[in-house]
């Protein structure tokens, strides 16, 4: 039996307490990270809300194995916010279709959802009117029976079955009569919306992404603002295999979906955190390049700077690895390293000789 056929669906219930205590946890570091982006310049505010939205749309359509260009998906995106970045490609009408969808919802969280928002939403992401080969109903809902299967031929494993599809109009307008009214949490309400929309699986396709917009535009409706500065649909590809396994045992389970919003929740705790910690690092390469503003360094070695204070630089740093980053003779690294050592930038961190490697100082 699936959630769906239990007697009192879809009146969903959860232990409160047990949730209450994540629910707080996120909602706090929610204010710490917006705290934080405050600290930031409008340049680097505008670059991380740029790269939170392009990894959210490229990262939702990963989940369903769909791979998108990161720098047409990126300038789309720029475009439609009006960030003036050098560079910019052209992205194709299927790119800034999807973009147009995803920045509806967040750009416009406080909008009502109604069936003309989804089925435009729907649109966006099949312009064409084929998923692929196949050609589906785009902008309506599904008028087929809809199962989540996979394995080969023969060997076809059935994970989940949807509602029927003359149960679909009556199921979407009890979901959006509840999504447009419930005053609750908007943390918790955005997990329950997730399960809730999925598990009717209302469109041929798109189901999935449309579904991770749903619970951004609630999110966007917690922090009370448009500005993305952590991707959820990026954690959950990151936490794909378990995402997909809780959702399958919370479908054909009962109406206490408590695990299931502690799962959501817990997922987004970890999407918070790790762009609070990026935040982070980014105010310490803003700090640490203010300290030395003042003193005169060469090209090379601004170049090199700044890899070195990027969140994603790993390894050791010697005349070659400076040799290069800077694209110089080893000569010229090791005058520019010794340069930076007498300027009280970079110190040695073991001994010398060939094997000797340098850090950044304290400043």
């Amino acid at each position: 039996m699936y959630i769906w056929e239990q007697k009192d669906w879809p009146h969903f219930t959860f232990d409160s307490d047990k949730i209450s205590v994540v629910s707080e946890e996120c909602h706090i570091l929610q204010g710490k990270l917006l705290s934080k982006m405050e600290c930031l310049g409008f340049a680097e505010k505008e670059d991380k809300v740029l790269s939170t939205i392009t990894a959210d749309i490229i990262k939702s359509s990963e989940i369903e194995g769909l791979i998108l260009n990161k720098e047409q998906v990126r300038s789309s995106v720029a475009r439609r916010l009006g960030i003036e970045r050098a560079g910019l490609v052209y992205a194709d009408r299927n790119i800034d279709a999807v973009v147009e969808m995803m920045l509806d919802a967040t750009q416009n969280y406080e909008k009502p959802l109604t069936e003309e928002r989804l089925f435009g939403w729907h649109a966006c992401l099949f312009p064409t009117g084929y998923s692929g080969m196949y050609k589906i109903d785009v902008g309506k809902y599904r008028t087929n029976e809809m199962q989540v299967v996979s394995g080969g031929i023969g060997k076809e494993k059935i994970h989940y079955e949807a509602p029927s599809a003359k149960q679909v109009p009556l199921e979407m307008q009890k979901f959006l009569e509840w999504f447009n009214a419930w005053p609750g949490d908007s943390l918790v309400k955005s997990s329950i919306a997730h399960l809730w929309f999925v598990t009717i699986h209302p469109f041929d396709d798109g189901n999935g992404r449309i579904t991770r917009a749903i619970s951004d535009m609630l999110l966007c409706r917690s922090d009370k603002t448009n500005l993305r500065f952590y991707s959820m649909s990026s954690q959950i590809e990151k936490q794909k295999k378990s995402y997909y396994e809780i959702l399958e045992n919370t479908q054909k389970g009962n109406l206490d979906i408590t695990e299931w919003i502690l799962w959501f929740l817990n997922c987004l705790l970890n999407a918070i955190k790790e762009s609070y910690a990026e935040a982070e690092s980014v105010l310490k390469k803003y700090s640490f390049l203010h300290q030395i503003e003042d003193i005169s360094l060469n090209e090379r070695q601004h170049r090199v700077l700044n890899k070195l204070l990027d969140p994603e630089w790993f390894g050791v740093l010697n005349t070659s690895k400076w040799a290069k980053l800077a694209k110089c003779s080893t000569d010229t690294a090791l005058r520019d390293i010794t340069d930076l050592i007498e300027k009280g930038i970079l110190e040695k961190e073991s001994a010398g000789g060939r094997s000797t490697n340098y850090k950044l100082k304290k400043i």
